[in-house]
């Protein structure tokens, strides 16, 4: 932790009479929508980039990104004071494009998705022999991100279930690991968006672990396949993963701006949404829920508040 921790921030743990009326259960929000760069990201970027050599970082670093891992990485060779380059696909929402810009990283928007823009990157790592900087299959991202639970568990040290959103796996393999290692008898539930389950079609055995195309509000979590590094922790450590709909995430975003007054993007919001809409057991239980970021597009909250009309009724869980 001594990597970041001078230039993270140990972000709250909040609590909600609302949602703790609303789900029967005794639910912690943790904030990293309140971060610096507006997302966990950050945790794994800096420590990956503080781990380099002087030699590596002297030649530059290159990542790909859905957005808030572009963040975090600029930010971070800012710190290191070292050029990042950064591909991210077409659709990234401008308000991240923006902010990988002004923190003084080159970014480069690129295909449909994740998995394009992460091509793109590793043919420009070949091809000019910079230091990659993967946004989830990295023992050091993932060391980093892990220091979001171990916060968690020092603010609120009788959780019983921490409920994480899933893209390529870097947070929830993290975090699986160290909880598991240090209080194993909490459970750790992922949290898929239904357009882009690859994770959770391999856990589950229902589906394809290699998508095709995926589509979601949550483009933080819209990836196309598993992490070679992170799915077998995630199959060795983490007790359930479940899958929430546009609809419902967007209920959850919907309601943390109405009941809480904050402002989530969608993978933010994924693991809220679970809780919600009864994916998860949790009544009666103290349970962590991590709301991983906040870099939604402001102008697309009249969109995403027309899809969660239609589940209203979700709103009274019993």
């Amino acid at each position: 932790m001594e990597n970041i921790l001078p230039v993270i921030h140990r972000t709250p743990m909040r609590q909600s009479a609302t949602f703790n009326q609303l789900t029967g259960a005794n639910l912690y929000f943790k904030m990293e929508n309140l971060q610096r760069t507006g997302s966990f990201k950050l945790r794994g970027a800096l420590n990956k980039v503080m781990s380099l050599t002087d030699e590596e970082a002297a030649r530059g670093i290159i990542a790909a990104s859905a957005g808030n891992h572009a963040q975090g990485v600029a930010l971070s060779a800012a710190k290191r004071g070292v050029k990042a380059k950064i591909y991210m696909p077409e659709k990234t929402p401008l308000a991240k494009v923006n902010a990988t810009q002004s923190y003084g990283a080159e970014a480069v928007l690129i295909g449909e998705s994740y998995q394009e823009a992460y091509e793109a990157a590793m043919r420009d790592q070949e091809e000019n022999d910079r230091a990659f900087v993967h946004a989830f299959d990295d023992f050091d991202v993932m060391a980093g991100q892990g220091t979001l639970a171990l916060e968690m568990m020092q603010q609120a040290p009788d959780l019983g279930t921490i409920v994480v959103p899933v893209g390529g796996g870097g947070l929830i393999s993290g975090i699986a690991a160290l909880i598991k290692s240090i209080y194993p008898g909490v459970r750790v539930v992922g949290v898929q968006s239904s357009g882009a389950a690859a994770t959770f079609n391999r856990f589950t055995g229902k589906g394809s672990a290699r998508l095709s195309r995926v589509n979601s509000i949550a483009d933080g979590i819209a990836v196309k396949e598993t992490g070679m590094i992170t799915y077998p922790i995630i199959q060795h450590f983490v007790d359930d993963m479940v899958t929430v709909t546009d609809a419902e995430i967007a209920l959850a975003m919907v309601m943390m701006l109405e009941r809480e007054k904050a402002f989530v993007e969608g993978a933010g919001a994924a693991a809220l949404a679970a809780v919600l809409c009864g994916k998860l057991a949790l009544k009666g239980k103290k349970a962590g829920i991590i709301i991983s970021g906040g870099n939604a597009d402001v102008a697309k909250f009249p969109y995403y508040k027309s899809l969660a009309k239609p589940i209203e009724n979700l709103r009274k869980i019993g």
